[in-house]
This record gives C-alpha cells, structure tokens and sequence, in this order.
C-alpha cells in the first residue's frame, strides 16, 4: 500500500504556549503532519521544562508534550524579537497560546494585532475559564477546572474529601478539543479564506464532559444530584471495582444479557433466574442484594482465575493495572503505543503514542522535543535574517540556546 501524505502537511503551527493543553495541542497538530515551531521565552522556556521527571537536566513531562517541534527561544521584549515573532507568525496557519485573556495583547501577540497582520491566521487561545464571562480574568489550572466541574465531587467514597484524579483531565481534553477546533477552522478557511479565533477553557471543556450528572439534574427538575458511591455505580448494577485474593478488578455487567450470564456464574441458577435482577431497573433497586454475592465470589478467588472464568462467558472484565503492567501489556505493544526516540543529549527515550491510526499514513513521530533554542539559526535564516544579523541577536540575547545545543 502506498502511504499518503500526513493530513495537515503544508501547515505551519506557531505553539506560544507552555506546560500543558497547549503543548499538547501542538503535539497532535505535528504528529497530523504539521509544521510545529515551539516559541519559548529565555532562559528558563517553557514552564513543563521544570517538571518532573528528570534526566541529565532533562524532562519527560516537556519531552512527551513537545515531540515533533522545531525549537526557537527568543527574547520578545526586545524589539528585534518581537519583530521576528511578526514576521514568524505572517507566515502561519495556526498560532497556540495558553496565557490568561490579555496578556498577549499587551505583549503585541493578540489575535487583534496577529490577524490583522494575517488574516488567514486561525488563532488558537486556552484559558482556564476563556475570555468572556465573570470569571475570564482568573487564573486556573486543570486542577481548578476539575473541582469546580462537579467531576470531582461524584469520585471517591462517601463523606471522603474527593481524591486527586491523577491524571491532567481538563488539560488533555481541552487540547484534544482545541485539535478538533483547529482543524475545523483550517477547513473553513477554503471556503471563507479566513482564520478565526477559537477560544477553549478548561471549565467548559469538563462541563460539557458531563455524559449523565447535568441531565439526570436537569431532567429530574433538580432533584438528582449524582454523589460519590465508592467503589460501584447505583445507577448501572453492576457497574464496578470488586478485591480479588491478589488485586482488583472491574466488572461491567450492567447489560441484561451479560448480567445473566454473571449471576449464573456467581451465583448459581436460583439467583440468575431472580426476575427481580432481570432488568436495570430492577438491579439498581435490588443493588444491596447483588453486590455481596459478587464481591463474595471475586474476594475467594486470584485476579487470573476470576478474570479467566468471566472471560469465558464473555463478560467485560479488567484487572486494575499499575503502569508498569500497562507498559507490558501485549495490547499496548501490539496498537504501538510506546515510541522510542533518539534524543541528542539521553540517547534512546521511550514515551507513550498517540492513539491516531490511520490507514493511509503513520503518524507516529520519530523527532523528538527540541532542546530549548535548538533551531534559532535555521528559523530565523528561514525568514531572511542574514549570519551576521542572526550572530548579533545571539550575541545580545535576543535569541537564547541552552549548553547543549550545538
């Protein structure tokens, strides 16, 4: 089969954004085929930069974000860098940023000034709460987006304070939204020949997240309101984490015919024939009856053995996997969702794929996050600075490297 283009080749995305929702964006854009040209401020970069974990000065948390980016470091406080950040983003498609509503206009980087000077430029903006609203002024981070989403308050167990979800929902799945909203916007533009500015936060990314808690509530006239259950869903018996002699594991039986063949397994006949149990509503209401006889079956048996008798009568089933088990997994390994890279100063790295697999292209990539200032030079020659002109701006920091690059 003859491979195709990546989708987004010809597009050139300035990323102006820092540790995460945009970073990321910038990723997916790259990996899509894009032309990704990482802009950091010196000398510290790009705040993911001090983020663990590290080797050698290095971090992973930057290195997973920004793979596939060219790097250019440069000083927009001086004239001659805001000036080259100018003609940079004449020359975009896309423009990512991730600062609080304003700061950029002040700097000369809004989507007012930016589009005026390019009007076909799609300009991308991530906020914690975006740029309208009472609430458009504050600062946020994921952490913020996730509590006040009311995603926080149904994890947990009851009369627990919530626990930490450990994982950055708000920043990925804003930055996969704003994938989707970039990519509309750069379709539009064959149409209407012109950019626009998309406007993300994080809060309303988790609001819309909500598959059931906003219309039980609001179909319910207000009097559903879904709380923490712990281990199980009341509303999707049985739906839930059950202990195991060794570990954990789910079980996701809350289809009628999978619920059948459970409560014949756990249960026996007499139980799988309850006409009770045989419909959902009929489990949610009898919920406090069902559970001790699966949490009995599972906790007298290993992990293997109730995952392989579930299996069997085909019945969803998982163990609960740490991250090394994960990164074992033959599933993981065979979908090629670890990548390894050659990284110019810690050799060979290893960090998870993106899950885009198309049939005509492979979209995995191979270069991995610049080092800060890394392509300066190249950049900056690409938009008709001379040597001297671009040896005077590294002289005079206007354009900053790290040691390690050559």
């Amino acid at each position: 089969m003859t491979l195709q283009s990546l989708p987004l080749k010809g597009i050139r995305v300035i990323d102006y954004s820092h540790f995460l929702a945009g970073p990321y964006m910038g990723r997916c854009l790259a990996a899509l085929g894009a032309e990704v040209i990482k802009v950091e401020r010196p000398t510290m970069g790009d705040a993911g930069r001090a983020h663990p974990f590290f080797v050698n000065g290095q971090s992973g948390y930057f290195l997973q974000q920004n793979m596939g980016k060219q790097g250019l470091c440069v000083n927009l406080k001086d004239p001659r860098g805001l000036e080259m950040m100018h003609k940079l983003t004449d020359t975009a498609d896309v423009f990512l940023e991730n600062y609080r509503p304003g700061a950029l206009d002040r700097l000369g980087l809004g989507y007012a000034e930016l589009s005026k000077r390019n009007p076909k430029l799609v300009y991308c903006s991530v906020s914690a709460y975006g740029h309208t609203g009472p609430d458009s002024h504050r600062a946020g981070f994921g952490l913020i987006a996730e509590a006040k989403s009311g995603i926080m308050a149904m994890v947990g167990n009851p009369g627990e304070a919530p626990p930490l979800l450990r994982i950055a929902l708000g920043d990925m799945y804003t930055g996969i939204h704003g994938v989707a909203a970039v990519c509309a916007a750069l379709l539009g533009r064959v149409s209407s020949g012109l950019g626009q500015h998309i406007d993300m936060a994080l809060y309303d990314c988790l609001v819309a997240m909500h598959e059931y808690a906003v219309q039980c509530y609001t179909f319910s006239g207000g009097t559903e309101i879904p709380v923490q259950t712990g281990h199980d869903l009341p509303q999707s018996t049985l739906y839930g984490v059950f202990s195991a002699t060794d570990g954990y594991i789910v079980i996701a039986a809350q289809v009628d015919d999978a619920w059948k063949r459970l409560a014949a397994l756990v249960g026996g006949p007499a139980f799988a024939a309850d006409a009770r149990f045989h419909s959902a509503s009929g489990r949610n209401a009898n919920r406090l009856e069902i559970l001790p006889v699966v949490r009995t079956w599972v906790s007298t048996r290993t992990v293997a053995d109730c995952l392989a008798q579930l299996d069997a009568i085909e019945v969803p089933s998982a163990k609960v996997q740490g991250i090394d088990e994960v990164l074992a997994d033959p599933q993981v390994l065979a979908r090629g969702m670890l990548i390894e890279q050659e990284h110019p100063v810690l050799g060979k790295v290893k960090l998870p794929n993106l899950p885009f697999h198309f049939s005509g292209c492979d979209t995995t990539i191979t270069m991995p996050a610049p080092l800060m200032g890394q392509h300066n030079r190249s950049i900056a020659a690409g938009l008709g600075y001379s040597a001297s002109e671009i040896d005077r701006m590294v002289a005079d920091g206007v354009l900053y490297a790290e040691s390690a690059v050559k």
